[in-house]
């Protein structure tokens, strides 16, 4: 089953400079391999392993119901529900090995489709209300706010596609259900079927990343604070609806990505996993070590067997139950340090490899990649990680921890740092070129210009930033304002070099393609309960008087042509970084890039380097006049490319100030007449 842990990995050929470090990697695989068996044995398979959810929670048997648990520390546990009266003592359940405890309900009516339910738990003389940890879904009571489980016996979804393979060079929709919609509350799995699907499609985007989706008590917790691991989320609708959302991309040509939060869970006990069975160490660290300390949540113990186990049924679950196409795991650096990444500044190779490192958290990463790979070998998976520790994105065997992608983090903190502190004129290109397409050897990156995390309270908006009050005075197609044009160029001109160049993926939060004005700021007592700013106001894109239409054409107009030439699939090659100029021109994928950040310089005749001789055409310009532009270049002129005096390929482009373009050689007629790919 295992390649030996003593075998020389190819992370060592990739990047040299790991070599001091040998014995930290190998020491890496050899935990690696010592909890896989410990697991499974020598020749077992997690996928066989991770069937927790198959086994524990609520089961339909012949002529019944099962219900069992896994509470190590319990003096004694009880059912309760509808199904009872709540009569908390009626239906005791029995202790089997291993702390698990099991109860038969006679009857195939004994439990209900929405038949609410509680676990009683007797700890050293306390009576403690639990919702089952298994369970899959759960209600807030309207009332009392109180949550409690509620059985599911809907009927089986009937899937309409079949299996689904995801890009390999995802263009990513990340996404919210409870905001997608534009009223003033939460959006529905239907509402956002019938209202954001099309949406996504229309912009051409390949892949939604779904935040949220695992059941939270606080709405305003972005889905960052994870209470129930197997229910959806019940404010969007039901199980069900959740299936339908998932298949109905499917059916558009849409994966989607479970945004999966492994690294930490909520500390409520009435809700959450905490004190399940009475203590504090049935999921998680006991002490310090078990509560983050910017958080105020509760960190597993990725050394217990027993953990691994709930955890890679989880992840196996929404995988096979949903049909998930893969994970970004949230919070990764938390999970790789001690100190969460907290109090440390990633500057060199020795910061990984210290007794800072949770070896234990590494062995888990590497265990989940590993059985995701089992049950969906297609599966994409992505690692929120801003600490960029190597092999995140090699496969195992290569002395990776097996994820396929790393979210680009330094990029949007690279943006923000840039429109905040430095004057135009003074944007450095090396630096740009530097952080969007530097890369861990042999790993691959999601670029980006800002996620959910750049439009939260406390922050902005890459647009607002820009053009901050403005856009409330000056957004009209009808206005003149330098401010607004300024932002509206620099708004396409940083998604361009982004998508274009930033990563081997591309990822944008809902609404921010067309410069969503403001924040996102969850109802809370702060902002008297408002669902103001917690939605997404489509009407700006879709009445016409407004520029946001023309960035969101922009957008989509940018994915469409990225998708088509399939420049993910290639290497970003510079053809010339001019500082002085303030240009940038790069080709990847035969798609050839040149982009004038300067604020006050459009060049007439600028000389631009190209790939090789022939004849190009702009193909897409930043400055089209759909786009909110000025139209000041041709999309219909050829321009000539000749070799010069230093070997290189040359033109002469009118270049205008704040614009990108991007060209492709093009077809010429042959003296035959036919069609000649020059």
């Amino acid at each position: 089953m295992n390649k030996q842990a003593t075998a020389e990995y190819k992370i060592f050929e990739y990047d040299p400079g790991l070599l001091p470090y040998k014995t930290d990697i190998e020491q890496r695989m050899k935990n690696y391999y010592r909890k896989k068996t410990e697991l499974v044995g020598q020749d077992g398979s997690l996928c066989d392993f991770a069937n927790g959810h198959e086994y524990f929670g609520f089961h339909r048997t012949d002529g019944g119901w099962v219900y069992r648990e896994w509470a190590p520390g319990a003096d004694g546990m009880y059912l309760t529900g509808d199904m009872v009266h709540w009569d908390r003592f009626r239906l005791p359940l029995t202790p089997l090995e291993n702390g698990v405890w099991e109860v038969y309900l006679e009857g195939e009516d004994a439990l209900y489709d929405g038949c609410h339910v509680k676990a009683i738990v007797l700890k050293e003389g306390r009576l403690l209300e639990r919702i089952p940890l298994y369970i899959r879904r759960v209600l807030q009571d309207k009332d009392t706010y109180a949550w409690c489980g509620v059985i599911v016996d809907e009927p089986a979804y009937e899937w309409k596609n079949g299996e689904f393979t995801p890009s390999k060079h995802p263009f990513i929709y990340e996404c919210h259900i409870g905001m997608a919609q534009e009223k003033e509350g939460i959006g529905s799995y239907r509402e956002f079927i019938d209202n954001t699907l099309p949406r996504i499609k229309a912009l051409g985007y390949d892949t939604i990343q779904i935040m949220a989706i695992m059941e939270h008590p606080y709405y305003g917790s972005f889905g960052y604070q994870v209470s129930n691991f197997f229910a959806p989320c019940s404010r969007y609708g039901t199980p069900n609806g959740l299936k339908e959302l998932i298949d109905t991309a499917h059916g558009m040509g849409i994966g989607v990505l479970l945004d999966v939060v492994h690294s930490h869970a909520v500390k409520n006990t009435a809700e959450g996993l905490n004190e399940f069975d009475g203590t504090t160490y049935q999921f998680f660290h006991e002490g310090g070590k078990g509560d983050h300390p910017a958080w105020g949540t509760k960190l597993f113990n990725y050394n217990k067997n027993e953990v691994i186990h709930f955890l890679l049924s989880n992840l196996k679950y929404w995988l096979t139950e949903y049909r998930f196409d893969g994970f970004r795991f949230d919070g990764v650096t938390s999970m790789l340090y001690h100190d969460h990444g907290l109090g440390t500044a990633f500057t060199d190779y020795s910061k990984y490899f210290s007794l800072n490192t949770d070896t234990e958290a590494v062995t888990y990463l590497q265990l989940a990649m590993d059985l995701v790979r089992e049950v969906k070998p297609d599966a994409l998976n992505i690692a929120e990680d801003m600490s960029a520790l190597p092999g995140m994105c090699l496969p195992i065997e290569e002395g990776g921890v097996g994820f396929d992608y790393r979210l680009a983090m330094g990029e949007p903190d690279m943006w923000i740092k840039l429109v905040k502190e430095t004057p135009d004129e003074c944007w450095d290109m090396w630096r740009i070129w530097g952080e969007l397409t530097g890369r861990r050897p042999m790993e691959k990156y999601i670029g980006y210009a800002e996620s959910h995390d750049q439009a939260l309270v406390g922050d902005k908006t890459l647009m607002f930033r820009l053009c901050d009050s403005n856009m409330y005075t000056s957004m009209n197609k009808g206005s003149n304002d330098p401010v607004v044009d300024r932002g509206m160029a620099l708004h396409k001109m940083i998604r361009l070099a982004c998508s274009s160049m930033g990563g081997e993926g591309y990822l944008n939060f809902m609404g921010n393609e067309f410069g969503h004005p403001e924040w996102i700021d969850f109802p809370r007592e702060g902002n008297g309960w408002s669902y103001f700013y917690c939605r997404r106001q489509w009407s700006l894109v879709d009445n016409g008087f407004l520029r946001y239409g023309q960035l969101n054409a922009f957008d989509g107009a940018m994915v469409k042509l990225l998708r088509e030439e399939e420049v993910l699939s290639f290497t970003p090659r510079a053809l010339f970084i001019d500082q002085g100029c303030q240009v940038l021109t790069y080709e990847r994928g035969g798609c050839v890039f040149a982009l004038n950040f300067s604020p006050e310089r459009s060049y007439e005749g600028y000389w631009l380097t190209l790939p090789g001789e022939g004849k190009y055409r702009v193909v897409l310009s930043t400055d089209e006049e759909r786009f909110g532009g000025f139209d000041r270049v041709s999309k219909d002129y050829l321009y000539t490319a000749k070799k010069d005096a230093d070997g290189t390929f040359k033109t002469r482009i009118y270049l205008p100030l704040r614009t990108g373009l991007c060209l492709k050689k093009v077809e010429e007629e042959t003296s035959e007449g036919k069609k000649d790919k020059t």
